[in-house]
């Protein structure tokens, strides 16, 4: 895959970041191409080219966030990074991306409003932030922790059920109403039930 132009990386930086600023005072329903394109400093056509739409950039900006969970997991300090019990990681870590989805609340109900359909994943090039990139690294890290603490539990399904439940609606508006913390703690209890099931002979 081509490398990035260094102008064109600079302009992705430059739109990001004037999203994040614009997101920072208004939510994402108030927020046009019109106007991260000149709180960037760069023409409209621009913003567009890079992100095709408005839920194309917001989506964007959500995966350049969870990106930062998955560097603190590969190089990070424990419990997210190496060096703590297996246990210890994936409560680490599912409290994090709990996290992730509870800043990213408001980002997750407008691309669910706007009914936005995501590529596949290998319409993605290299340059570009690939949700399904980061659901597979997710799943993957919670299906290995988990099968690392209880070689018997169905992984797959468990991790595809715990991360496709966190942007359903109910759980959204629920975040919203409450934080993220009863959450965590459900989260906890249900994966410590699969970690300490009875295992067979």
């Amino acid at each position: 895959m081509p490398r990035e132009r260094a102008d064109a990386a600079r302009n992705r930086r430059a739109i990001l970041a004037a999203t994040e600023r614009l997101l920072a005072a208004n939510p994402p329903r108030d927020i046009s191409m019109e106007q991260v394109a000149t709180e960037a400093g760069v023409a409209k056509g621009t913003v567009f080219h890079r992100f095709g739409s408005r839920a194309g950039l917001m989506l964007a900006l959500m995966v350049e966030r969870a990106h930062a969970l998955e560097d603190a997991v590969r190089t990070g300090p424990p419990p997210l990074g190496e060096g703590a019990p297996d246990r210890d990681r994936l409560l680490a870590f599912v409290d994090a991306i709990v996290d992730v989805v509870s800043r990213n609340k408001s980002l997750l109900a407008e691309l669910s409003r706007s009914g936005v359909t995501l590529p596949s994943s290998d319409e993605y090039h290299a340059n570009q932030p690939n949700p399904h990139a980061v659901y597979a690294f997710w799943h993957g890290h919670i299906s290995a922790l988990l099968l690392a603490g209880n070689p018997e539990v169905d992984a797959d399904t468990f991790a595809h059920v715990l991360l496709g439940s966190l942007h359903s609606d109910p759980i959204l508006a629920r975040l919203t109403a409450e934080g993220p913390d009863r959450l965590k703690a459900a989260l906890r209890s249900m994966i410590t039930a699969q970690l300490d099931a009875p295992r067979t002979a």
